[in-house]
């Protein structure tokens, strides 16, 4: 169904198209813009540029452009309408709808208000009721006092089978689709959680979405109660997504843009212990193993990535994955070499500042990699030299780059005190031919799906995709300057611009566009079908600033009119010269008129003048 116009122009004043932006983008402000690596393409330089003020962005490296709605549309993958209708519920704004369609909305919104609630409840328990006194005890004893408590809303859930739903008192479809709880065997609402401290986990906009629960450890001298696995996590469903989320990036996300560097972690304790420690940019997978999902969605705050786990696990972390990841979302990952068998939470307690450093001197992958197998072998032995070369050769040969997996073969040579040339010999024979050319083949594979990924990013029809705005690379520098005059400094420029003074074509259609539209939006709006060159220049031109001044632009695109005039007229000439040769020797006097002024009031005076010859031969129609 179609959404009153009204309603469209309320949700997208309402909209802070930065903060819409900055939950899946690092932007920084740069005088009036806001800068940031492009989400729809992979870049390590930003080229995606925001106007926070008339709400559009536009990237100069793939020419991706639109507002609020279309920037839902093209990352969330849904239509106009589903589009506006997210961005109000997220503004509080009710638009009008067909009921049929609203219940969708409604069902949702019950999710959300589902999952509010019951973070709030079980935190609440958590800091007052009796029976959570194990678990404040047990949380003091890992460092969190209720500051902590409260920052990361921690959460108590009872040892009792049905509290929570009975507290909520949703339907059965709104406990189960939240994952807060089943209904068991005998028809009766059950929750997930029972005994465990919370974590809630949010989305990068703060709002909860799931939660993780951490079963208390048993009494000293007791086998505790309850069982089941240590962690529990929600179950994927409508509000959330275990590959597509990180747990803390809501808190985290600042300090990564500011560092440039993410942390990864694996659990939630070790996201809190790297805050506490002093290292504000951690996250952490939820119950999953790092993904390529998580990887689009970081190295839109970061390019460098650091592995905080146990590290066994970084270790065995699959080095092809690691270097795929690298390649296609162009980040650098690196590995913090914590002590053998202690991870981040661990750390943090022992040692805050040895977990600084750690992750400050993290190691490229490879590296990390090959210290492990070096520093695990028997170095004092030929035969133990010749071993660790072995394994060493076989992790440095899975690398793509051929100059890097050179370099690290020098450095295996002299660890092992072997000749480079032996070496090298080793890695070209243990590579061989087929297996070259498989991971020539695995390369190419990679680069053409990461090529075809950026392609296909928000093929909808009018919203991405476009082709490049055609006729801007022939558009004069004070033809396009003067169009940014008109979108940023309107009321300075306006009324000194005539459409005579735009060459024909894209730029005049442009000036014309803006001089009959009330607002940049509806410019925007009004040429986005017929015209989708002049609507996309129109988003371009709203993220670049003006570097002249106004005068100076005037008077040069009344010298470069006078100049397209006079060719005119010349042409005209050679057909018809008696009816035209005293126009043409008025247009030379004025022209020759204008450069010859150097002082600016002048200049522009003799513009103005020459502007009103213009214009009237233009209405005469000669």
């Amino acid at each position: 169904m179609a959404i009153a116009d009204e309603d469209v122009a309320r949700v997208r004043a309402a909209t802070d198209i930065v903060a819409l932006i900055g939950e899946r983008a690092a932007l920084k402000r740069q005088g009036r813009r806001w800068l940031g690596l492009c989400p729809f393409h992979q870049e390590k330089t930003p080229s995606f540029s925001v106007n926070a003020e008339e709400g559009f962005y536009y990237c100069f490296g793939c020419q991706q452009s639109g507002d609020a709605i279309t920037f839902v549309r093209a990352t969330e993958r849904v239509d106009f309408v589903e589009a506006v209708r997210r961005l109000a519920e997220r503004a509080g704004i009710t638009i009008a709808e067909d009921p049929s369609v609203t219940a969708g909305r409604q069902a949702r919104a019950k999710l959300t208000q589902a999952m509010e609630r019951a973070v709030d409840w079980y935190h609440e328990r958590l800091l007052e009721a009796k029976d959570a006194g194990s678990a404040r005890d047990y949380l003091r004893s890992r460092g969190y006092d209720g500051e902590v408590v409260r920052r990361y809303k921690l959460g108590w859930a009872p040892d009792d089978w049905d509290a929570l739903a009975k507290e909520l008192g949703v339907s059965d479809r709104v406990l189960i689709d939240t994952g807060l709880g089943f209904v068991n065997r005998l028809g009766r609402q059950q929750d997930a959680f029972r005994a465990r401290v919370i974590f809630p986990i949010f989305d990068p906009a703060g709002r909860p979405i799931a939660l993780g629960g951490r079963i208390l450890p048993p009494p000293e001298g007791s086998s505790g109660p309850g069982g089941g696995p240590k962690y529990k996590n929600s179950q994927d469903g409508p509000l959330y997504s275990k590959r597509r989320t990180l747990y803390g990036l809501n808190w985290a996300k600042q300090a990564i843009v500011n560092s440039g560097e993410a942390v990864v972690c694996e659990g939630y304790t070790d996201v809190i212990a790297c805050f506490l420690a002093g290292v504000p940019r951690a996250v952490a997978t939820c119950g999953t193993a790092l993904a390529e999902e998580h990887f689009r969605l970081l190295r839109n705050f970061a390019t460098r990535i650091v592995l905080a786990y146990d590290s066994d696990a970084a270790g065995q972390s699959g080095a092809g994955r690691v270097y795929e990841w690298e390649r296609n979302h162009e980040v650098d990952l690196y590995v913090a070499a914590l002590p053998s068998g202690t991870d981040p939470a661990d750390l943090a307690r022992s040692d805050p500042g040895q977990l600084r450093r750690a992750i400050e001197n993290a190691r490229p992958f490879l590296e990390f990699r090959i210290d492990r197998i070096l520093s695990g072998s028997d170095l004092k032995t030929a035969e133990g030299r010749a071993r660790a070369a072995e394994a060493a050769v076989a992790a440095v040969i899975e690398h793509p780059n051929d100059l890097v997996r050179d370099q690290y073969l020098m450095l295996v040579a002299d660890r092992c005190k072997l000749d480079p040339g032996s070496v090298r010999e080793l890695a070209s024979r243990r590579q061989g031919l087929n297996g070259h050319a498989r991971g020539s083949n695995m390369r190419g594979e990679s680069r053409a799906r990461g090529e075809a990924a950026v392609a296909g990013v928000a093929r909808i029809p009018g919203v991405a995709g476009a082709p490049r705005v055609a006729g801007v690379s022939d558009m004069s520098r004070a033809g396009l300057e003067g169009l940014r005059l008109v979108v940023h400094n309107h009321d300075l420029i306006a009324d000194r611009l005539e459409s005579v003074l735009f060459a024909e074509g894209l730029e005049r259609e442009t000036y014309e566009t803006l001089a009959a539209a009330a607002s940049l939006q509806q410019a925007v709006d009004s040429s986005e079908r017929d015209r989708p060159g002049v609507a996309e220049l129109l988003r371009r031109l709203s993220v670049e600033e003006p570097a002249a001044e106004v005068d100076d632009v005037v008077v040069q695109l009344v010298r470069m009119a006078s100049r397209r005039a006079l060719s005119e007229l010349e042409a005209r000439a050679r057909h018809e010269p008696e009816s035209v040769a005293g126009l043409a020797s008025e247009i030379t006097k004025e022209r020759n008129d204008l450069p010859a002024h150097e002082d600016r009031d002048q200049s522009v005076a003799a513009a103005e003048r020459l502007l009103a010859w213009l214009v009237a031969r233009g209405e005469e129609g000669e």
